[in-house]
């Protein structure tokens, strides 16, 4: 029997290439087993091989995406393999939307099987969930060994055609698909014998699991704002024209610090948006309409508030990480704790 043919996508980071400053590399063909991929085709146990592994910049990905996706699916095509693989992405953003966009199109456009993986709080596992087999990965590349472990097992099923099983039996995300099956217990005395632990404090598995949902309490009101500090930060990717920390306009892995003390107003001369997932036109005509230094600086001439905080703070919300954020979110709060910040307007898009 031949051998399973795989192609392999992988990004510049474990291609071994370089990091962010070689995140704007081209898509790339190499007749090779690379990085990762190793691990993978170790894992096969002859039962299938990688022929060719792609490689591209996550930032060349994402900032050309219909490009990128048209060129790595002409490299694809040339192997014609039996399975594509991408990945594993973990954690990291950009990365992931690249491997669930990829994995999508090889499997849509050009007839192939395709597999990924990723830590379930990536935002590329949300997106493509429901298209895509997504391994539920750690969220980062220490668990490598973990995830090749979880994924060639199910690629070679892809490969084969075989029956694939339940999330929690593969290790793959959930996605969201119901499948009617016959059982020896109606529905009412499964709940009852579920009911039943529950009340006892034994472990049971429910079979409708609810969403969990972050609670945050909110902190008590600002008692005197007529002499409070106040900040500006943002998730609508407002920066200094020109995006001098090149902010990424989606899947951001970075935040931007910047100082207002000299501007009553933003203006199109002097700012713009670096976001991605919304129509920048009105933000790049008037920054102020996402972040309100004007209104502040009135107030603040008012006596309305004491006074705007000299730096505001700012990132791009659009497929960001939830690590990430909350990541930017306690190294910024420290900071603005630090500064005297009595309360803080946080602007989206």
């Amino acid at each position: 029997m031949a051998k399973i043919k795989v192609v392999h996508y992988i990004n510049q980071f474990f291609a071994g290439i370089g990091g962010e400053e070689k995140a704007d590399i081209k898509p790339e063909i190499r007749e090779e087993i690379v990085g990762p991929g190793m691990a993978i085709n170790t894992g096969f146990k002859g039962e299938a091989e990688i022929v060719a592994t792609v490689i591209c910049g996550d930032s060349y990905f994402n900032e050309n995406v219909e490009e990128a996706k048209a060129e790595i699916l002409e490299m694809v095509k040339k192997y014609e393999p039996d399975l594509f693989i991408a990945g594993p992405a973990f954690n990291a953003g950009r990365y992931g939307v690249a491997c669930g966009t990829i994995a999508d199109a090889v499997q849509n456009e050009l007839g192939i099987p395709s597999l990924t993986g990723m830590y379930v709080e990536n935002p590329g596992a949300d997106m493509f969930k429901k298209n895509v087999y997504i391994v539920s990965t750690k969220n980062s590349a220490a668990g490598m060994r973990d995830a090749v472990k979880k994924m060639v097992p199910l690629a070679l099923k892809l490969a084969k055609g075989e029956e694939v099983s339940t999330p929690e039996e593969e290790g793959y995300i959930p996605r969201g698909i119901r499948k009617n099956y016959f059982t020896d217990k109606r529905g009412s005395q499964r709940a009852v014998e579920m009911l039943l632990k529950k009340l006892r404090g034994e472990e049971f598995v429910t079979e409708f699991p609810m969403p969990d949902f972050d609670r945050v309490d909110p902190n008590p009101a600002v008692k005197d704002i007529t002499k409070a500090t106040i900040a500006i930060v943002t998730s609508g990717g407002i920066v200094p024209k020109g995006n001098p920390d090149h902010i990424e306009s989606s899947s951001a892995s970075k935040y931007g610090k910047y100082d207002i003390a000299e501007f009553d107003n933003l203006t199109s001369s002097t700012h713009e948006t670096a976001h991605g997932g919304y129509d920048p036109v009105y933000a790049n005509e008037d920054a102020d309409r996402v972040i309100p230094v004007d209104v502040l600086r009135e107030m603040e001439k008012e006596g309305k508030i004491g006074k705007l905080h000299r730096y505001f703070y700012t990132t791009v919300g659009n497929g960001t990480a939830v690590a990430n954020a909350k990541k930017f979110a306690e190294e910024i709060g420290k900071e603005l704790k630090e500064d005297g910040v009595d309360a803080v307007i946080l602007t989206s898009t």
